[in-house]
């Protein structure tokens, strides 16, 4: 996976399915992981226990909800899904340059805003690791989500609602 497009399509899938689903999609799972020879594992207390992240996640409605939310204030902020939703294979590489730009600052604005992250690993990208390799990537976590309060139910699906100009 070296193409830019290419992770930005990967990283999109996998933050939609960790939204919906709390997992990595397997065949991206599968694609990404390399067998790491006789390395050790890494110690059982680094990790976390499936069971104590259970206890702490929101019931599945309200991941749902949260996730939506995100989408719309992303939408609402930076016009992301319309812009996903878009076939840009038409259009030269320099209007996409400039319409991404500015996608890119509006939504890391909004995520800025809204969801605060830090590295997990906080080495630079393509140094030695000890034990497992060279990162690659330092991979990223919430450290704090300021979400605004949700809406009333009804409108909870709604990304981004219909606009109509009337003549």
């Amino acid at each position: 996976m070296n193409g830019f497009w290419e992770r930005v399509v990967v990283a999109f899938q996998c933050f939609l399915s960790i939204l919906f689903r709390a997992e990595v999609p397997r065949d991206i799972a599968q694609k990404l992981v390399k067998p790491v020879g006789l390395a050790s594992p890494a110690p059982a207390a680094t990790a976390p226990s499936v069971s104590h992240l259970k206890e702490v996640q929101p019931p599945a409605s309200e991941e749902f909800d949260r996730a939506v939310q995100m989408l719309a204030l992303l939408q609402r902020d930076g016009r992301l899904v319309d812009f996903l939703a878009e076939d840009i294979s038409a259009y030269p590489d320099v209007q996409l340059g400039a319409a991404v730009r500015t996608i890119h600052d509006t939504c890391r604005q909004a995520l800025d805003q809204y969801v605060k992250l830090e590295p997990i690993m906080n080495s630079e990208e393509d140094q030695p690791v000890p034990v497992r390799g060279v990162l690659r990537h330092k991979g990223w976590r919430a450290k704090e989500v300021s979400l605004p309060p949700l809406q009333q139910a009804a409108g909870r699906m709604v990304i981004a609602p219909a606009e109509v100009e009337l003549l």
